[in-house]
């Protein structure tokens, strides 16, 4: 067993694509295929199906992600505990996958633009709000950065943990320009509008289930809001996850707009409403704790809030 057989899977369960994820992982794609099948081999059991495009998990690999996520998770954290002093000096980030691939980059160069200089490491996602947040309350991280919403509480001690809004985001609702719909095709566009209108009309559903930040957050917009069918064909905690399958016609899903953007340009995503009421309005906050913890740590927090009175976010 090898720790890059266990990233190379929660890749490809992120992705649906094994060319995208070979990508990601900076490796062909004949020898990414050859590591996951390694893996099913030590394994001893299929992970993937390889009879429908996009890629999709088994039953058992559907069983075994929230294992591997914990075991890299877990590897790394024992790495950073047993890590030599004169390399202790990362700052450690648990963050939602999403942050990491569209705001952490361009912020952390901002960053040090004003006057930075921070070595970082970034923790694997957990999926779950209180998963990932038990890496800030347990002190494996030094920050927490999240998406966060008024209806979405975090059960965090505001004496023990200090937050910063830093940027914005939104949510929106989002298809492929063609959807197949009871066998036939059907313009993507105003898709959820038709289906609020038409109530026998059930539309496909790519959903974030209900333990991750966007399933909580969309329970409760979608309790709000006209009513209209939809059937789930497909479940992911992570969003480019479900914006790679929403590209490929498989149904309609809400995607932050920083993630979607080049997709909704280019007209590979098109909207599925015409009502804004659709959309929810998102923070992008940053939690560490209240106490200074070290020297590091109070620098970056000090430069991000320079930074927002400057720039506000």
């Amino acid at each position: 067993m090898e720790i890059k057989w266990l990233e190379d899977f929660v890749t490809l369960a992120d992705t649906s694509s094994f060319s995208r994820a070979a990508e990601m992982r900076n490796v062909t794609q004949p020898a990414f295929s050859r590591r996951i099948k390694q893996l099913e081999g030590w394994m001893g059991a299929t992970l993937i199906s390889r009879a429908t495009m996009p890629a999709e998990l088994t039953p058992a690999g559907r069983n075994f992600l929230p294992v591997a996520q914990e075991a890299i998770r877990t590897l790394y954290a024992a790495r950073e505990t047993l890590r030599p002093s004169h390399e202790v000096g990362l700052l450690r980030f648990a963050a939602l996958h999403t942050l990491t691939v569209t705001f952490f980059p361009h912020w952390l160069k901002a960053l040090e633009k004003a006057g930075g200089a921070f070595s970082t490491s970034l923790m694997p996602d957990r999926g779950g709000i209180e998963a990932n947040l038990e890496s800030l309350v347990g002190d494996e991280a030094d920050f927490f950065l999240t998406y966060a919403h008024p209806e979405v509480p975090f059960h965090l001690d505001r004496g023990k943990f200090a937050a910063l809004t830093v940027a914005h985001d939104r949510l929106v609702p989002l298809v492929a320009p063609t959807v197949v719909m009871s066998g036939a095709p059907q313009p993507g566009r105003n898709l959820l509008d038709r289906a609020v209108a038409e109530p026998r009309l059930a539309v496909p559903y790519l959903s974030y289930g209900f333990n991750s930040f966007f399933g909580v957050a969309l329970s409760r917009l979608l309790l709000r809001r006209p009513p209209f069918r939809r059937r789930t064909t497909h479940e992911n905690t992570i969003s480019a996850g479900l914006m790679n399958m929403a590209m490929t016609g498989a149904g309609i899903c809400w995607l932050p707009e920083s993630l979607a953007r080049d997709e909704i340009e280019t007209g590979r995503l098109v909207r599925a409403s015409a009502d804004e009421g659709w959309n929810l309005d998102l923070d992008i906050r940053l939690y560490r704790h209240a106490a200074s913890r070290n020297r590091k740590v109070d620098d970056l927090w000090r430069i991000a809030k320079n930074l927002l009175e400057r720039e506000p976010a």
